[in-house]
């Protein structure tokens, strides 16, 4: 180790201030508000409040630890605690909370599923350099994250584009203002595909290379690979099939549907799991294209019908049974080349970011162990 710097254990540095605050449950959370709530989700704020006895009495910045997520975030502004699982932490050693953040947010903590997981973190150890190359290593990492979050942004930006172009063009299709006519899901498809899990028993199962599409992969537009693969043994000898290209593909049952439908279409043939669903659709009526951006803007009105039971499930039945605005299909057909114009623009883009992910990686690796 570099000359100046120290391993320390975790407890001598940081600590848990969490105590003595008021925590504010989900159900009391307020679309917009004075003070800004922030809980163990992904989302930095999850939402607000108005009373000032809500506010964490914590010195700012400090580090949030989500006990069940392993989510980090960094606080610099006055916030209520959420309910559930939020660490509040600080440093016990003069340091650069900042730095603290950026080392603690690459250590692996064991995954114990919605379980607590402070006691993992607490076992880890924590590499300080002297505090000016804390403020320095920080520094050069605030940077590159800051060109990711540009780079996130601008995708954000170019979805929300066609989403205008599918208004401008179609109306909403939750009230139809434009008088379209309808048809049900169901009828516009020429077919619909389930998915299934091949056994895990059997290894060989899952040492080929067609791509098996799970929620995990459903992150993007369109779906070229996927994390999982399988072999043409487990397709013939499981309830997985093949799905041929440009249908559009669902997540019907998941926990992240209490916050947004994941629809992508395939590039190429793939398979799926069986909490997901693949629509091939009759071209006499609808396109992929047309149909992931009504689902994009729809979802608000269909995840008022997700159900929690032991994951969250969107009513197969009632999904088929959605009333569809049908505009005539050259419209769509022009809707779908402009689609495929700024879905050429996102994968710069995002070839873009993955190149920023490798970046912030490699400066990451090298900042805490002395080689930045």
């Amino acid at each position: 180790m570099k000359t100046g710097w120290k391993k320390l254990p975790f407890e001598e540095v940081i600590t848990d201030v969490s105590g003595g605050n008021v925590k504010t449950p989900q159900g009391e959370f307020l679309p917009e508000g004075q003070f800004a709530i922030v809980d163990q989700g992904k989302e930095l704020i999850s939402g607000y409040a108005n009373e000032e006895k809500r506010l964490c009495h914590a010195d700012l910045p400090v580090i949030i630890f989500g006990d069940h997520t392993r989510c980090f975030k960094y606080v610099d502004f006055p916030f209520c605690m959420g309910a559930d699982g939020v660490k509040v932490l600080r440093p016990k050693v003069e340091a650069e909370v900042k730095y603290l953040y950026y080392y603690l947010r690459q250590l692996h903590i064991t995954d114990a599923g919605y379980s607590r997981h402070f006691k993992y973190l607490k076992q880890s150890e924590v590499v300080l350099p002297p505090l000016e190359e804390q403020k320095r290593i920080a520094d050069i990492l605030d940077r590159a994250e800051a060109l990711r979050a540009k780079r996130r942004a601008a995708l954000a930006q170019l979805d929300e584009l066609v989403q205008s172009i599918f208004i401008d063009m179609f109306g909403d299709p939750v009230n139809n203002p434009m008088g379209w006519n309808t048809k049900k899901l169901e009828k516009l498809c020429a077919k619909i595909f389930g998915g299934g899990t091949p056994s895990k028993s059997k290894p060989e199962y899952y040492e080929g290379s067609i791509p098996w599409v799970t929620p995990k992969d459903m992150k993007r537009d369109f779906i070229q690979d996927s994390i999982d693969h399988i072999s043409a043994q487990a397709v013939e000898e499981s309830s997985t099939k093949l799905i041929p290209p440009n249908c559009l593909l669902m997540v019907i049952r998941s926990g992240i549907l209490k916050k947004k439908l994941p629809v992508a279409i395939n590039i190429c043939e793939v398979t799926m799991n069986q909490d997901m669903k693949g629509f091939f659709f009759d071209n006499k009526f609808t396109n992929s294209y047309f149909m992931l951006y009504f689902f994009k803007i729809y979802q608000r009105d269909l995840l008022n019908r997700v159900r929690s039971v032991t994951a969250d499930n969107l009513e197969f039945d009632q999904i088929k049974d959605i009333n569809v605005i049908v505009p005539p299909i050259e419209k769509q057909q022009i809707f779908a080349l402009r689609v495929s114009a700024v879905g050429k623009l996102k994968t710069t883009h995002e070839a873009s970011l993955a190149e920023l992910d490798e970046l912030f990686a490699s400066l990451q690796y090298q900042a805490f162990r002395g080689e930045l």
